[in-house]
């Protein structure tokens, strides 16, 4: 289990460009980690957090995917299913050790590793202030929301 606390300063590469992950701290940040672009979990994932992504921002949170997919595969991800949130390439795992979601899977009766479903919610200062690990994703982005509006209470 990871001791992540904080925001950690990594630099990530997203849809949107390069960026340090520390550049988020002044508002709010979620970041959700899924398995892989474009499969029906995380598919459903992705448009539930896209449909929510104007209440997050009006609750002052920047919400951001991560996965071990390349760049070119989170574009056509956004592109097929018209997602409206950055996404992060991390293929060489760095951000998904860092929070510690790579775990070891079934896959057709071998032993795989692959990210566990997890979303973390850090406050404005860049302090953890929740984290879901082993995510279901019906009514989960419903949750996120309650609680990133409750941190602005």
């Amino acid at each position: 289990m990871s001791n992540l606390h904080r925001l950690p300063s990594l630099p990530i590469q997203t849809t949107l460009g390069s960026i340090d992950l520390s550049a988020y701290i002044g508002r709010q940040l979620v970041v959700y980690f899924y398995p892989k672009d474009d499969t029906p979990g995380c598919t459903v994932e992705g448009q539930d957090f896209s449909a929510a992504h104007a209440d997050f921002l009006a609750a002052g949170t920047q919400v951001i995917g991560v996965s071990r997919d390349s760049l070119a595969s989170h574009q056509k991800f956004i592109a097929k299913y018209q997602l409206s949130m950055a996404l992060v390439a991390d293929t060489d795992e760095t951000l998904c050790r860092a929070f510690d979601v790579i775990k070891t899977k079934n896959l057709y009766g071998k032993a795989v590793q692959g990210i566990e479903r997890s979303t973390f919610l850090f406050d404005a200062k860049g302090v953890l202030a929740k984290a879901w690990r082993g995510v279901k994703v019906p009514g989960h982005v419903e949750e996120v929301l309650g609680a990133a509006r409750a941190l602005n209470q």
